[in-house]
């Protein structure tokens, strides 16, 4: 027996030591596939960013069949990075069910593709709310387009005035003009979680190049998106960029020059947007977090068991955003507050009253019952924050009432006089004395 019981706690020891083990590994590990070993050396300045922050990146085929993305019910990458457009099928456990899975739990993922993306990344795409033109089509800009291209315009220079207004994504507008070659992508504008980071000139067009225009094209013009994100209600980021020639070492350092003249620049924007595109994507940029919350009456310092009707609350809040290994204040002006019981009762905008500490003061409702302090944040480019914190609303106690209302003043007085009048009709009735007499026949 005791033989035994040592053998069961060396298991259970064994199994928390690999549970502590792949938690530990999964740390900064990032999976990255590729069609071949050659992508690695063409987009190795990429590579080597992640490298210099940190990141630890783990190299396969896309079709290896050892691939594994999760072990014994545990992630073992944070990140997948897929730069295989020709990829036909996903070898190993991977697959586009297995994808959105590592998404739903909260993985983050980077697809790049090119005009011969495959059927296996468009089924990906539409799971994310995306949509890659058809195989063979190419983005193509007949006024927009690089002097080194090829003579098929599909090389084209995509002005830094068409990214996204939101600088924590892709940083500042003011970057030389980006390079791009590849295919289109189209997305629901309908979608709350879509991002459309980068899209096209009103000029360009998505069709195979090869091909005369028989129909419309499916992208046309700035419908026609470049570099599109989701970023996943909880909080999973994913960039599906239609140009793998976006993020490679030719595209970094090549001068840009529109072919119908205008100004030379020596190396292009696409550096600074891949390098801040992939921060966000991999959260070091963009995160925010509660770092604390109270509340208490107006006067007090300590919350209470519970609230009565009527009371002033205060209630603060302090968020933190994350830059780079450490948490600063997140200094804003639009954070809002609702006391909600089913529906908001109170609905107020917090007050800043510190760098990231902010106070919303209010009376509560004249409704008794179990209510929530709520605070629900989306910002574009920015992880959702939601906090909620219940408390209780009892009524007033007996002795908390008025003992004379104002308002009931004519009331009072009505009795009052009722009262003085049953008075007097009673002494002029019980002494009242007929004094007449009658006369007898």
């Amino acid at each position: 027996m005791k033989m035994a019981s040592k053998v069961k706690v060396l298991t259970l020891l064994s199994i928390l030591v690999i549970n502590f083990c792949t938690c530990v590994q999964s740390e900064g590990e990032t999976l990255v596939l590729l069609d071949n070993l050659a992508i690695k050396e063409t987009h190795s300045m990429f590579f080597k960013s992640l490298k210099d922050r940190g990141y630890t990146l783990t190299f396969k085929s896309a079709d290896d069949a050892n691939l594994l993305l999760s072990k014994y019910g545990e992630y073992l990458y944070e990140n997948l990075i897929i730069f295989a457009p020709s990829v036909e099928e996903f070898g190993g456990a991977v697959s586009v069910e297995a994808i959105a899975e590592f998404i739903d739990g909260g993985g983050n993922v980077l697809v790049a593709g090119n005009s011969l993306s495959g059927d296996i990344l468009r089924e990906l795409a539409s799971e994310c709310g995306f949509e890659i033109d058809e195989e063979g089509s190419s983005v193509i800009d007949h006024l927009n387009y690089d002097a080194n291209d090829d003579g098929k315009h599909t090389l084209i220079v995509a002005d830094p005035a068409h990214l996204i207004d939101a600088p924590v994504i892709v940083g500042s507008k003011e970057i030389p003009p980006l390079l791009y070659k590849g295919t289109g992508l189209i997305a629901d504008q309908r979608n709350p979680l879509v991002l459309r980071l980068l899209t096209a000139d009103s000029s360009a067009y998505s069709y195979p190049v090869d091909k005369p225009i028989k129909v419309y094209p499916h992208a046309v013009g700035k419908n026609t998106l470049l570099i599109a994100a989701l970023q996943a209600r909880n909080n999973a980021r994913i960039v599906f960029s239609g140009s793998l020639y976006f993020f490679s070492d030719e595209a970094f350092t090549s001068p840009v020059q529109k072919a119908q003249g205008g100004k030379r620049w020596e190396v292009s924007g696409n550096r600074q947007v891949a390098d801040l595109l992939s921060k966000w994507l991999l959260k070091e940029a963009g995160v925010l977090r509660v770092k604390s919350v109270a509340h208490h009456r107006v006067g007090e310092k300590a919350p209470p068991s519970s609230y009565t009707i009527m009371d002033d609350v205060v209630f603060s809040l302090e968020l933190e955003r994350k830059q780079g290994s450490q948490w600063v204040p997140h200094d804003v002006d639009d954070v809002q507050l609702e006391f909600v019981r089913i529906d908001p009762f109170v609905r107020t905008r917090m007050v800043r009253k510190a760098p990231g500490r902010y106070e919303a003061v209010f009376k509560i409702p004249d409704v008794y019952g179990v209510y929530q302090f709520k605070v629900n944040y989306h910002r574009m480019g920015y992880t959702a924050l939601y906090n909620s914190t219940q408390v209780s609303v009892r009524p007033l106690e007996h002795t908390q009432y008025e003992r004379f209302i104002a308002s009931a003043y004519p009331y009072y007085a009505s009795a009052f006089s009722m009262m003085g009048g049953v008075f007097l009709f009673s002494i002029v009735f019980l002494h009242y004395r007929d004094d007449v007499k009658t006369k007898s026949d």
